[in-house]
């Protein structure tokens, strides 16, 4: 069989449909998988030995464009998460067996309807992708541990990228896309409190999370020696490189921590208590601890009128350094751990 796995999405986003790759692998001799991805999170995919070939679209395709990229011979494709676009572009390229949820009026275009509502976050993402490969009549089982692939030399890169940084080398990625996110102060007293107990620290994320965190209390000559900047200076797959190098990942709930997980990284993340971001769902699959700040779940951020806005400042940079400190001298299977 040639499958088509959907989901051009977010770093998380595809690393957690990477179990479905290793079931197929598993489940069909000589199956052909391909991944759809985003063109930014495709780089990642690379080397994976359960994936054969890596499509991207960007989101501007026209949809002829889309129907040609589904004219490749798949005879299944298996949409992830339902992109209302791709599905009718597969079925008009008639991909013969065509696999989504069956919950959406665009349902009509998969002939493979699945009926598990994920808004019930009664299980790991992993699992309801993997759960998506009965409609092709297979029973999957558990999910394994998704994992990313770096070369010899990506990984002689970052020894040498690292070589001046102390170790142990805590990687601090202060950015993301979230409702709430730890307020840079919070980040800079944990680098100092860290680089006190002689950690090294590298900084990542994007050029413009740099201008925003960097300027507002992380700026590597306010925090003290020992720090290397490394944001906006990197690409995806030198930053692969740097995370496995490193001994613990701190972010928030964000594709590094998911990164970080699937490199063997153990990791310290930070999750805001909205419902859609509950770690039973959400959690990297690695080794390492949740933190979520102890106030009620909600449904969703409403920003300055929740009397719980400060919930994730309510976390300390003591208390996030003292985690640190301990996934780094006895990683754990990973915690949820409410502070």
């Amino acid at each position: 069989m040639n499958i088509l796995l959907v989901r051009p999405d977010g770093i998380g986003d595809e690393i957690l449909c990477l179990p479905v790759a290793s079931a197929l692998r598993r489940l069909v001799p000589g199956v052909r998988v391909a991944f759809l991805s985003s063109a930014y999170a495709a780089p990642m995919l690379e080397h994976h030995p359960d994936v054969d070939d890596v499509l991207t679209v960007t989101g501007g395709e026209s949809f002829t464009q889309l129907v040609t990229l589904f004219r490749r011979g798949f005879d299944a494709a298996i949409f992830l998460k339902p992109f209302r676009r791709l599905m009718m572009a597969a079925w008009v390229a008639r991909i013969p067996q065509r696999v989504a949820t069956g919950y959406r009026w665009y349902s009509v275009f998969a002939n493979r309807r699945m009926y598990e509502h994920r808004h019930d976050f009664s299980k790991h993402e992993s699992e309801y992708n993997v759960g998506l490969l009965r409609g092709l009549g297979f029973d999957p089982g558990p999910p394994v541990r998704p994992s990313l692939v770096l070369t010899d030399l990506e990984r002689q890169w970052a020894q040498v990228r690292l070589g001046g940084v102390p170790s142990p080398c805590v990687v601090v990625h202060p950015g993301g896309f979230a409702a709430r996110t730890w307020q840079a102060t919070h980040y800079g007293e944990l680098v100092r409190q860290l680089v006190r107990d002689g950690f090294g620290i590298v900084l990542t994320g994007s050029e413009t999370e740099g201008g925003r965190f960097l300027d507002d209390g992380l700026r590597a000559e306010a925090v003290g020696r020992g720090v290397l900047d490394l944001m906006g200076a990197v690409s995806l797959r030198e930053l692969m490189a740097v995370i496995a190098a490193s001994h613990c990942v701190v972010s928030g709930a964000t594709g590094p921590a998911h990164m970080a997980a699937a490199l063997g990284t153990p990791t310290v993340s930070l999750f805001d208590p909205r419902r859609n971001n509950l770690p039973i769902r959400w959690k990297p699959l690695g080794v390492g601890v949740v933190l979520r700040p102890d106030v009620p779940t909600c449904e969703k951020c409403i920003y300055e009128a929740c009397p719980y806005w400060d919930c994730l400042d309510r976390i300390t940079a003591e208390q996030v350094a003292a985690r640190v400190r301990q996934v780094v001298q006895d990683a754990q299977p990973m915690q949820v751990q409410h502070v």
